[in-house]
């Protein structure tokens, strides 16, 4: 008997200790780190400050950020609420707007919502998260930016099964909101080679583009034409109190949106940052 004690000892030495539930009320916002092969554990790692642009500071986006607020609002209330996927033009904020709805929801209902970003490389280990995640008091949003498949990637089915919920079904405190350039994470040559080459087309394309289906929600984003891009650019310099007349904004706008070659958010708060230090005017924190 002292033998086998000794040996049951030294089994639950050599075995890793269970992982701790992390405390969700530590910060509004964490990254997840999977475990490494090297040894190091799984672990949320809490974000003092999200770098978020201010919800109403968004502009063109109207209907957009209606959509996303509403059902991120709902959830932080403890109502049925959709999985959401943000498609479409680059650089017309999908990320932001998660970000600022996920800030705002949480200033209407403080402490209400974690924001838990995973990086796409790591969507495998998905599963292994929202085990962690499962039986939780505090609501999550777990947002994967960038979000695409390539070919011979298999990470999707894992993504599906997830979204699905599988026979435990999704955590009820956990919603996942991705963004993507795709609307269906698959590249468009990838689907249409699947629709040549394989015996039963349909049945092959419909594997490949049902993963979007699983998002109860899709809100997509289109570039913005001259208006917007004016509205985008006029609501940041009016936040910053930047020293500059209406028409002298929309010169120097237009000016850098053709160097740009085009008009996106992201665009006009590139040219306010320019033009923010051109005219000596600081950032705020």
């Amino acid at each position: 008997m002292p033998t086998l004690a000794r040996i049951a000892a030294a089994l639950e030495r050599l075995a890793p200790p269970p992982p701790a539930r992390p405390d969700l009320g530590a910060a509004d916002a964490f990254v997840w780190h999977p475990a490494t092969h090297g040894g190091s554990p799984a672990m949320l790692a809490p974000v003092p400050r999200v770098a978020a642009v201010e919800i109403g500071l968004l502009q063109g986006v109207d209907r957009q950020k209606g959509l996303l607020l509403e059902n991120t609002r709902r959830f932080a209330a403890g109502l049925p609420a959709n999985n959401a996927m943000l498609w479409g033009a680059r650089g017309m904020g999908k990320s932001s707007l998660v970000k600022a709805a996920h800030a705002a929801a949480n200033a209407e209902t403080p402490g209400s919502l974690a924001l838990i970003e995973i990086q796409r490389e790591d969507i495998r280990t998905l599963p292994e998260l929202l085990n962690i995640l499962r039986g939780g008091t505090r609501r999550c949003l777990v947002f994967c930016d960038d979000l695409s498949f390539e070919r011979e990637d298999q990470d999707y089915k894992a993504l599906k099964s997830v979204l699905d919920g599988g026979i435990e079904g999704r955590p009820s405190n956990v919603l996942f909101y991705a963004t993507s350039n795709r609307r269906h994470l698959m590249p468009r040559d990838m689907i249409e080679n699947e629709r040549s080459s394989a015996i039963n087309p349909g049945e092959a394309v419909e594997e490949k583009v049902s993963l979007s289906d699983r998002f109860g929600l899709w809100i997509g984003f289109h570039n913005a034409d001259q208006n917007t891009f004016f509205a985008m650019v006029e609501g940041y310099a009016a936040a910053l109190k930047l020293p500059v007349s209406q028409e002298e904004l929309h010169r120097a706008a237009v000016e850098w949106s053709v160097t740009r070659g085009g008009r996106s958010g992201r665009v006009a708060w590139q040219f306010i940052l320019d033009l923010a230090g051109r005219l000596g005017v600081a950032l705020p924190e």
